[in-house]
C-alpha cells in the first residue's frame, strides 16, 4: 500500500513538471516570441557607464599612473578588459547615437552630427528593453548635444531622466549632479525582481576645468603623462592633471554604484559596461581621426556569467553595443543595425583574439563645431594600420587659433598655439595638431603607436594603402554612407539645433 502511494505521488509530480514544460513551450511560440520574456529576475540587469571625453590609455587597468581608477580596474579584474574598442564617431552626440541605435553614425541623418537631432524613426535599445519589461533610466548626460524633441521624441533617447540628487563637487569644473544618488533613486522605482537598465552618463572629464584643480588635489606635475603629440611643458602638464582629476570623480561614482549593487545582491546578475564616448579634449584627440580621439577604455563585468580576469583584443565598435545588450536580454537586434553582437566573445571564456573576423573597425566624423561646415573623414583601423580618408581637406577647422570652441580651448592648446613659431620640435607638434590635413593619411602602428608619421605617400606601402582604401570604400557602400555614395553634401544642409535639456535639468556642462 505504501509503495503504491509513493508511485502515485511520483506520477503526479511528473505530470506537474511536464505541464510546466508544455506551458513554457507554448509561451515561446506565442506573441511574446518577438520580444522574449524570461522569468522575473533571470534576465540580466544592465548598468552602462560612459564618461565624457576620455582616451583609452587614461585608466589604471591600461597602465596609467597619472589617473587612479580603482572602480574601473575592479570591473576589469572581475570581468574583461578590452583593448580594441572604438567609437563610431569621436564627437559626443554621434558617438552616443551609435551606441543607442546600433547603427553607423552616417546612417542617422541629423544624428550624424553634433547639434542636430536623433529622429524617432531610428529605434534605440533602451526603448526596446522597456517594451520587454525592463525598468529604464539615466542620469547625467544621455544623448547630446542636440535637440531630441525636434526628432519627435518625448524624452532623451537614453531613457527617463533621474537628475534630482545634488552633491558638492570638489572643483568648479565638475558637475553637482549626484550620479550615484540618482541611481539609488532609480533603483527604488522598479518593481520587485524587475530587471533594469540604467545609463550613467558622467559629465566629466569634459571641459571646462578649474585650472590647477589637479595640483590642488595633491597631484604633482611630474605625474602627468604627456603623449608625444602634445608639447611637454608645465601648462600642458597642469591641464592633464585637471583632466585626470575629473576622470577620478567619474570613477568614485562608479564605485558607489557597484557597492549599491553588491548590497542589493544584484551585482552578479548585472552586466556592467564602463567606457567613454570619445577621446580626451586635447589637440589631436577629441573630434580627430587618431586613436587618441576614437580608441576608448572598455571593461565588462557580468559576475559568474563570464570568465573573469581576461584581456580581449577583438575589435569592437560602439555600434556593436546595442545588439549585444539586446541579445543578452533575450531580444533580437533589429535588421537595420549595422553593429554585430559580441555576446559570444563575452561568454567564450577565451582571451586574446576570440573571433578572428573582428580584425578592424570603421569610424568617421561629420559636423563637430556648430558654427562651421562639416570636416568629414572616415577611417579604417586594423591591428597594423590606421587609414584615413579626408573628404574635404580644403575645410580645415583645426587650422584656427584656440578659443573658437570649448572642446579645444584649454590651457594646453593656448600654450601650444603660442609656440607655433618656436623651435623645430614645437613647430612640428603644432603642425601635427593644428595644421592642414591631406586627402589621405596612413600610419603604421607597428612602429608608430601615436600616429606621428604619415606614410601614405611611401611607395613601399602603396599596395597596402590601396587595399585598405578599397576595403573602407566597400564597407561604406555596403552600409549606405552618403559620403561614398555621392550624396555627402546632405550633411552640410542639416540645421544647428539648440540643446535645451542641460538648462532644464540644472546640469552644468558645455556639450
Amino acid at each position: 500500500m505504501l509503495a503504491r502511494t509513493i508511485l502515485m505521488c511520483l506520477a503526479l509530480q511528473l505530470v506537474v513538471v511536464l505541464a510546466g514544460v508544455e506551458t513554457a513551450a507554448v509561451g515561446s511560440e506565442g506573441p511574446a516570441a518577438a520580444e522574449p520574456r524570461a522569468r522575473p529576475g533571470r534576465r540580466p540587469n544592465i548598468l552602462f557607464c560612459i564618461s565624457d571625453d576620455q582616451s583609452c590609455h587614461d585608466a589604471g587597468a591600461y597602465g596609467s599612473k597619472m589617473v587612479r581608477t580603482p572602480a574601473f580596474d575592479h570591473i576589469a579584474r572581475e570581468g574583461i578588459l578590452f583593448t580594441n574598442v572604438f567609437t563610431s564617431n569621436p564627437t559626443c552626440a554621434p558617438s552616443r547615437a551609435s551606441v543607442l541605435t546600433g547603427q553607423a553614425f552616417y546612417r542617422l541623418e541629423e544624428g550624424a552630427s553634433n547639434w542636430g537631432t536623433l529622429d524617432r524613426k531610428f529605434p534605440v535599445f533602451p526603448d526596446m528593453l522597456e517594451k520587454a519589461g525592463y525598468a529604464i533610466g539615466y542620469t547625467g548626460k544621455g544623448w547630446g548635444p542636440g535637440d531630441w524633441a525636434a526628432g519627435g521624441r518625448n524624452r532623451d533617447p537614453a531613457g527617463p531622466a533621474f537628475h534630482k540628487r545634488r552633491c558638492k563637487p570638489p572643483t568648479t569644473g565638475i558637475s553637482a549632479c549626484d550620479y550615484a544618488g540618482n541611481f539609488a533613486d532609480f533603483l527604488k522605482t522598479r518593481k520587485p525582481a524587475q530587471p533594469f537598465y540604467f545609463w550613467y552618463g558622467g559629465l566629466e572629464p569634459h571641459r571646462p576645468y578649474e585650472v590647477g584643480s589637479g595640483l590642488k588635489a595633491g597631484k604633482k606635475l611630474a605625474e602627468a603623462e604627456v603623449p608625444p603629440f602634445l608639447l611637454d611643458a608645465p601648462p600642458v602638464r597642469l591641464d592633464l592633471l585637471d583632466y585626470a582629476l575629473e576622470i577620478e570623480w567619474f570613477d568614485t561614482h562608479l564605485a558607489r554604484m557597484i557597492k549599491m549593487l553588491e548590497e542589493a545582491r544584484e551585482l552578479d546578475n548585472t552586466i556592467v559596461i564602463v567606457t567613454s564616448d570619445n577621446g580626451m579634449p586635447f589637440a589631436r584627440a577629441k573630434g580627430r581621426s587618431y586613436d587618441a580621439g576614437t580608441h576608448e577604455p572598455f571593461a565588462v563585468r557580468w559576475g559568474s556569467h563570464i570568465k573573469r580576469g581576461r584581456v580581449v583584443t577583438d575589435f569592437v565598435s560602439f555600434t556593436d553595443i546595442a545588439p549585444t545588450l539586446l541579445k543578452a536580454a533575450g531580444l533580437e537586434p533589429l535588421p537595420k543595425m549595422t553593429g554585430k553582437s559580441f555576446l559570444d566573445v563575452l561568454l567564450s571564456g577565451k582571451s586574446g583574439r576570440v573571433d578572428a573576423s573582428r580584425d578592424h573597425v570603421i569610424a568617421g566624423r561629420e559636423r563637430f563645431y556648430p558654427t562651421l561646415l562639416p570636416y568629414p573623414f572616415r577611417v579604417l583601423r586594423t591591428d597594423q594600420y590606421l587609414y584615413i580618408r579626408n573628404f574635404k581637406p580644403e575645410r580645415n577647422p583645426e587650422d584656427l587659433p584656440p578659443g573658437f570652441d570649448p572642446a579645444e580651448a584649454g590651457p594646453s592648446v593656448q600654450y601650444m598655439f603660442s609656440r607655433r613659431h618656436g623651435n623645430a620640435h614645437e613647430q612640428c607638434i603644432n603642425k601635427l595638431c593644428l595644421g592642414k590635413l591631406p586627402a589621405e593619411e596612413l600610419y603604421n602602428l607597428k612602429n608608430d603607436r601615436w600616429e606621428m608619421r604619415n606614410v601614405a605617400n611611401e611607395e613601399r606601402l602603396a599596395a597596402d594603402k590601396k587595399a585598405l582604401a578599397a576595403r573602407l570604400e566597400a564597407e561604406l557602400k555596403r552600409t549606405g554612407d552618403p559620403r561614398i555614395l555621392g550624396g555627402g553634401d546632405v550633411f552640410d544642409s542639416y540645421p544647428t539645433r539648440v540643446f535645451h535639456e542641460r538648462t532644464l535639468s540644472g546640469l552644468t556642462e558645455v556639450p
